[in-house]
C-alpha cells in the first residue's frame, strides 16, 4: 500500500531506515530514499526558472517544459544513486563513513543488494536518456550537446572530478547556464546569454550547499584522499568562499535590473536576505562536538551543509515569487 506520508517525509529530509522497516515501504518511498530525493527542490527550481524564463521570453511550451523538468529530475536522481554505487565500490562509505550518518546509504546500510541498486540506476537513467533523446529530435544538434554534458556530469561527478577539486566547479555549471540556460534553450528554441547570467544568481546557492556539505566532512574526505575544493582551500577560506557565494547572488540580480533584463520585480528575492544572519552565525563559528538544541532531529552530522540548504531553499522561493512577479509585469 502506498505510504504517502513517507513520500512526503523523504521529499524534506534523508530518513534514517533500517532493513526491516525498508522492506514494508512501497516502491515509491524506496526510490525516494534511495535517490535522496529531498534535495532534488534545487534542480526542480532550476526547472521552473528556465521555464519563467521561456514565458517572459513569449517562447513558453508546456510539454517541453515538463519534459525538460522530468529529465532533469530523473537525471540527478540517478547522479545520486551512481554516486552511492561508486564510492561503495571504491569503499569510501566503510567504517562509518560521513555518508552513512546522515542517511541510509542503500548498500552500506544493507537495504539493496549492488544488483538491485544497478537495477535502479538502469530504470532512472534509462528513463532520463530516453527523454533526453526525444528533446534532441526536437531541438536538434545543441540538446544532443546539451545532454551528452549533462551524462558526462551524471557519471563522472564522484570520479574523477570529486577528487580532483572539480565537484564544485561541476555544481556551479550544471545548475547554472546547464540546467537553465540549457533548459531554457530546449524550451524555447533559442540561446539566451542573458538567461545564462541569470542563471548564475540561483546555482551560486547549490554550490554553496556543496561546499557546505564538502566543509563538513572535510576531514574525512582528506583521510581518504578525495581532494574535494574544500579540502584545497582548507576550512577558513571554504566557509568564507560559501559566505561569499551567498552574498553574491543579490549583487547578480542587482546588476541583472540594471542592464534592464530584470525588472525591479525579481528583487523580492532579497526578503531572504535576513536569512543570511543566521548562515553568517554558523560559518563563523566553530562546528560545534555535538548536536545544537536548534538544529532539527536527525539533521547532525549534517550542520554547516544544513545551514546554506535551509538558506538556499529560502531565496529559491523568493527567487522564484520575483521572477513570477516579473514575469507578470514584462508580459502586460
Amino acid at each position: 500500500m502506498p505510504d504517502v506520508a513517507m513520500w512526503g517525509r523523504a521529499l524534506r529530509v534523508v530518513p534514517r531506515i533500517d532493513k526491516e522497516a525498508w522492506d514494508r515501504l512501497d516502491l515509491v518511498s524506496r526510490w525516494l530514499i534511495a535517490t535522496r530525493s529531498a534535495v532534488l527542490v534545487m534542480t526542480f527550481t532550476s526547472a521552473a526558472f528556465a521555464g519563467l524564463l521561456a514565458v517572459k521570453a513569449a517562447r513558453f511550451d508546456a510539454l517541453l517544459f515538463a519534459l525538460v523538468t522530468l529529465g532533469l529530475l530523473l537525471a540527478h536522481a540517478t547522479n545520486n544513486l551512481v554516486n552511492d554505487l561508486t564510492d561503495h565500490w571504491k569503499g569510501v562509505d566503510r567504517d562509518n563513513y560521513f555518508r552513512t550518518q546522515y542517511g541510509p546509504q542503500p548498500l552500506e546500510s544493507g537495504l539493496l543488494t549492488i544488483r538491485q541498486l544497478l537495477g535502479y540506476i538502469a530504470v532512472t537513467g534509462l528513463a532520463a536518456l530516453a527523454i533526453g533523446a526525444w528533446l534532441v529530435s526536437v531541438r536538434g544538434d545543441a540538446a544532443l550537446v546539451l545532454l551528452g554534458l549533462g551524462a558526462l556530469f551524471v557519471l563522472f561527478y564522484t570520479w574523477p572530478l570529486k577528487y580532483v577539486g572539480l565537484g564544485e566547479p561541476a555544481v556551479l555549471l550544471v545548475w547554472g547556464p546547464l540546467m537553465v540556460g540549457g533548459g531554457y534553450y530546449v524550451i524555447a528554441g533559442e540561446w539566451s546569454h542573458s538567461v545564462a547570467a541569470a542563471s548564475v544568481a540561483y546555482a551560486l546557492g547549490p554550490t554553496a550547499v556543496l561546499f557546505g556539505k564538502h566543509i563538513d566532512k572535510l576531514g574525512e574526505d582528506r583521510a581518504k584522499g578525495i581532494r574535494t575544493l574544500p579540502v584545497i582551500l582548507g576550512e577558513a577560506r571554504s566557509r568564507y568562499a560559501v559566505l561569499a557565494m551567498l552574498a553574491a547572488q543579490p549583487l547578480v540580480l542587482l546588476a541583472l535590473v540594471a542592464t534592464g533584463y530584470f525588472t525591479p520585480a525579481v528583487l523580492i528575492a532579497l526578503l531572504a536576505l535576513p536569512g543570511l544572519r543566521r548562515v553568517w552565525r554558523v560559518y563563523r563559528e566553530p562546528r560545534p562536538s555535538a548536536p545544537p538544541a536548534d538544529l532539527p532531529a536527525g539533521v547532525w552530522p549534517l550542520y554547516l551543509v544544513a545551514a546554506a540548504f535551509w538558506y538556499t531553499r529560502r531565496f529559491g522561493v523568493f527567487f522564484l515569487v520575483g521572477l513570477v512577479a516579473d514575469v507578470l509585469i514584462s508580459r502586460l
